[in-house]
């Protein structure tokens, strides 16, 4: 009987370090509301990968809300809602709304927004590529910060408040606050031509070139993708973090 009892704690043991040793283990996103405001985060996995914390929730001013990665390969994208108001799971948003739920459950948001964006647990290595996108236009400054990654694991992002100098073409007014600048579109968005989209005989990235508009936001948060055919300043290769800490306003 010694033996046996012996015998499963060595069990429990192994499978207890095999665990905190396997690829994708311990992971943890958290998401960090420094603005003077409450916020609503949303999340929206590519096809195929889960959804995380049901998709959304509120998150209060000078908060965070931590929860663990899937321990297999996922990838997807973080915004937040702004200007929202509602109640239960009913919840309207001037900024990157998702059909009018608290909890997006999958669902993508409304541009203009600032888009945190995922691929986790991918290569031999265990990386994980995260990147911030102004691709879709700009509501509210946003950073990935990685911690204890191996490798080159920069903090990405666009730390300005661009909704101060947000060209007069690209401005998004509230509707019921007079002058109040919300949300700041992409060229695409604002103007729908093929060279701003990169679509038609542009969709290439030999032809599809900067415009004064991507190069508004590429001046202000170099490390950001600022058009379709973008490549950030900012490369990385980051092995195995133990946490990505996406920071909303600083």
């Amino acid at each position: 009987m010694a033996f046996s009892s012996l015998s499963l704690s060595l069990l429990l043991a192994l499978l207890s370090l095999s665990e905190a040793t396997s690829p994708g283990s311990g992971l943890m996103l958290t998401l960090v509301n420094n603005c003077p405001y409450p916020i609503w985060p949303a999340i929206q996995p590519n096809a195929g990968h889960p959804v995380l914390e049901r998709g959304g929730f509120c998150l209060p001013s000078l908060s965070h809300r931590s929860f663990p990665a899937p321990y297999e390969h996922w990838s997807g994208r973080v915004w937040a809602r702004t200007g929202c108001v509602g109640q239960n799971d009913y919840l309207t948003c001037q900024t990157g709304d998702c059909g009018g739920k608290l909890e997006c459950n999958g669902a993508g948001g409304k541009t203009p927004a600032t888009l945190a964006q995922f691929t986790l647990h991918h290569g031999h290595k265990d990386f994980s590529s995260y990147g911030v996108s102004l691709v879709d236009g700009f509501n509210i400054p946003l950073t990935v910060t990685p911690h204890e990654g191996q490798g080159v694991c920069p903090v990405v992002g666009c730390k300005a408040n661009l909704l101060e100098t947000c060209p007069r073409e690209l401005q998004v007014h509230a509707p019921d606050q007079h002058g109040k600048v919300i949300a700041c579109k992409s060229g695409c968005e604002a103007l729908n031509t093929d060279a701003l989209c990169c679509r038609g005989q542009y969709n290439s990235p030999e032809i599809c070139k900067p415009s004064a508009f991507s190069l508004f936001y590429k001046h202000a948060c170099p490390s950001t993708f600022t058009y379709a055919h973008d490549t950030p300043s900012l490369m990385h290769e980051c092995a195995a973090p133990h946490e990505l800490k996406v920071i909303f306003c600083h």
